[in-house]
């Protein structure tokens, strides 16, 4: 006859609760990260305003309801709504993420950090417009504690710091999509923890809310992987930011939390959806992924190609003039992009597109450019790129697996050679780390002020993507502004 379980409740799993004491205490103090997450903040936003010129995502933003409103209501960059912190955060994620184009964190599991931005803009601003009317949001009054101070872009850039460092450092050894989990997840989980501190939540009211995060385990990655690819990969981000913000709502009514969720044998997460791995912390949270966040700054486009559209605009010139004349394409890369983004066959829309290895290769020695109409039905139905598609034979290189792989490397190699008909070739073109790599700062930096520079200007027009930029130009006058003035300036 078997023992009768024990009812008495533990102590909040570790895990948790180290979550909620950085979430709550962490002092940023890092120049380099905040550095970075002043221009991560407009790359984020610049890849959020073009995104507003696809129907297919603008179709999905708005209230929930259509013709609702709310007073003093969270803020969607480039648009004119004004909705409720959690449908503000599926907004701002989804514009955010729709154009594979915001930075990238590659490693035992990847993902995209900025995608929290969602949540904690929308948090922000919705506080701060509060704050600054001197009356508290309806709802949850008593619960919701605005700090004295104002709040200001500087919160906003140390929130940025410490949901990128949750995300990114478990994803560092904790491999979710490996048991076909997407990465969202760890949005969520991180964006939960951020948000509910910067609410005012207590340590047990952020421990639980976290509890929360796990509980809801996480969505399959069918949505990313052939044959099913689609667009839901554009959204998912969204809807994870959005949870985020409701169960934060949600643990400062006092809701109860989990203390176990993750390490119960049967019932938690560990047994249920990791097969019964540890989730662990692979080194302590400071401010690692912020410094070392890889930026997206020429091409939207899945970050495992990145170097190998680099390697194709460098070709471009040698072979747009005998495209007809190629016997073969060689692309050399490392396993993780084998995985996730070596694609044969029908491509069915541009989430397909977008993580596939040879297209994205296929449109760079075409046109000597990638951008996000290429990956549209018009530009797609180009016979070239199914011909160039064919020639393509993909091979793995263990060194530059073995480099992905190196904490102190993190590069993304990839190589490209053309072989022509009468015999003849190109070089091997090689590139180790793309323009987005903290290796590459300094000549990335300026590119990525003008990605966001046109990115505004084509929204906004170039008189007010000036003024916009000039919000960035210096920090201290950045960090000291209040949130909501700062969304104001965003509003169409």
């Amino acid at each position: 006859m078997s023992s009768p379980i024990s009812n008495i409740r533990p102590a909040p799993d570790k895990l948790l609760a180290d979550l909620a004491d950085y979430a709550l205490s962490a002092h940023i103090t890092s120049d380099e990260a905040l550095d970075t997450a002043r221009w991560c903040l407009a790359d984020t936003l610049a890849c959020g305003i073009m995104a507003l010129a696809y129907p297919a995502c603008t179709k999905l933003l708005g209230p929930v309801v259509p013709g609702t409103t709310i007073t003093n209501g969270a803020r969607v960059p480039g648009t004119a709504y004004e909705l409720d912190p959690v449908q503000a955060a599926f907004n701002i994620g989804t514009i955010v993420r729709w154009l594979d184009f915001n930075d990238t964190w590659l490693a035992a599991e990847w993902g995209h950090p900025s995608d929290n931005l969602g949540a904690i803009l929308a948090t922000a601003d919705w506080l701060s417009r509060h704050q600054s009317t001197g009356a508290k949001p309806a709802a949850f009054q008593s619960e919701i504690r605005l700090p004295q101070s104002a709040i200001i872009l500087r919160d906003v850039l140390t929130a940025m710091v410490k949901a990128h460092e949750i995300q990114g450092i478990l994803a560092l050894e904790n491999s979710f999509n490996r048991v076909g989990l997407d990465h969202v997840l760890l949005v969520r989980v991180a964006s939960t923890a951020v948000t509910t501190a910067m609410l005012g939540g207590t340590r047990e009211q952020v421990i639980n809310a976290i509890s929360h995060a796990w509980l809801d385990g996480s969505a399959l990655r069918t949505y990313r992987h052939a044959p099913n690819t689609g667009s839901r990969k554009s959204w998912a981000a969204g809807d994870a930011t959005s949870r985020a913000v409701r169960l934060a709502l949600i643990a400062l009514t006092g809701e109860m939390g989990y203390p176990s969720v993750l390490t119960a044998k049967t019932w938690g997460f560990q047994d249920v959806s990791f097969k019964g791995n540890p989730v662990k912390l692979a080194r302590p949270l400071g401010s690692y992924v912020m410094e070392n966040v890889l930026f997206k700054i020429s091409f939207p486009a899945e970050f495992h190609a990145q170097t190998a559209v680099e390697c194709a605009l460098k070709l471009h010139p040698l072979v747009k003039g005998r495209l007809d004349q190629i016997a073969r394409i060689e692309l050399t890369t490392h396993e993780s992009a084998i995985r996730i983004i070596d694609k044969t066959g029908p491509l069915h829309n541009p989430a397909d597109r977008d993580h596939c290895l040879q297209y994205m290769t296929a449109i760079g020695l075409i046109f000597g450019a990638l951008t996000a109409e290429h990956y549209e039905d018009k530009i797609a139905a180009d016979p070239r790129i199914d011909a160039l598609r064919a020639k393509m034979t993909v091979t793995e290189d263990k060194s530059y697996s073995r480099d992905y792989l190196d904490p102190d490397k993190r590069s993304i190699p990839n190589a490209v050679q053309v072989f022509f008909q009468d015999g003849s070739k190109t070089d091997k073109v090689e590139v180790h780390f793309p323009l987005g790599h903290r290796r590459r700062r300094a000549e990335g930096i300026p590119v990525l002020q003008e990605k966001a520079r046109d990115a505004f200007a084509v929204h906004f027009g170039r008189d007010r993507a000036a003024q916009l930029m000039e919000l960035f130009a210096n920090r201290s006058q950045l960090e000291a502004m209040p949130v909501h003035e700062f969304a104001a300036a965003f509003v169409k």
